[in-house]
């Protein structure tokens, strides 16, 4: 059977560059006006609703809000008691903006959580980047993201949800119809599982108990 690539975007990419944009002025400000650590903003913002409705391309979140806007409702929603100064946007974009704007783009690009994402590489390690990536092509910035997500989670996503059932591999081949060959060879990354046909993804994930898009690497 014929295979083929299946490449799952987060949302619409019409709302890209305003969601790079917002996401890019609320780091800025988060960070440069409140006066947040990095780390405690970026942990307040997943842990939040709003990074929820980022992820999925809520409009109201990608294309509806400034940069001070959101940041506003990701701390009033995580309880953050001290005054928030007034909402301010600067044309000069900062090493917070650049941060923001290109894991905007990197979220909506594999379609992966903002927690998972800053797991693999922490907002202190993007923020130590700029001065190398901020001029290349975001293409780079995409490439050494893949590399450090694979070293974080070595296992794919057909071995973890495999082994929280404690299935072995020759008990998901029967139980599937796939060969034993070819799933060992997809949780070796021998073999690129969103390359493959729809109908193997379709019985494995019947098998598993979860939806196909499940059974997709984020980086490959």
């Amino acid at each position: 059977m014929r295979e083929i690539k299946m490449e799952i975007h987060a949302y619409d990419d019409s709302y890209v560059e305003s969601a790079q944009n917002i996401l890019g002025h609320m780091f800025d400000f988060g960070i440069n006006e409140v006066g947040l650590e990095p780390q405690e903003l970026v942990e307040r913002f997943f842990v939040s609703d709003c990074s929820k409705q980022f992820e999925i391309g809520n409009p109201r979140f990608v294309a509806g809000l400034t940069g001070p806007e959101l940041a506003r409702k990701v701390l009033e929603e995580t309880g953050y008691l001290k005054e928030i100064p007034d909402d301010v946007m600067y044309i000069d974009r900062s090493p917070e903006y650049w941060a923001g704007w290109v894991m905007a783009y990197l979220q909506w690009c594999k379609d992966a959580s903002f927690a998972s994402l800053f797991e693999a590489m922490d907002i202190e390690y993007v923020l130590k980047l700029y001065p190398t990536y901020h001029e290349m092509d975001i293409s780079k910035f995409i490439d050494l993201a893949k590399e450090r997500y694979v070293e974080r989670f070595p296992s794919t996503a057909l071995k973890r949800y495999r082994e929280l059932l404690q299935m072995s591999q020759r008990e998901l081949a029967n139980e599937s119809g796939v060969p034993l060959r070819q799933i060992q060879m997809f949780e070796q990354r021998q073999r690129d599982i969103n390359k493959t046909s729809a109908e193997t993804l379709l019985r494995l994930s019947k098998a598993l108990h979860i939806s196909m898009e499940h059974l997709m690497e984020k980086f490959t």
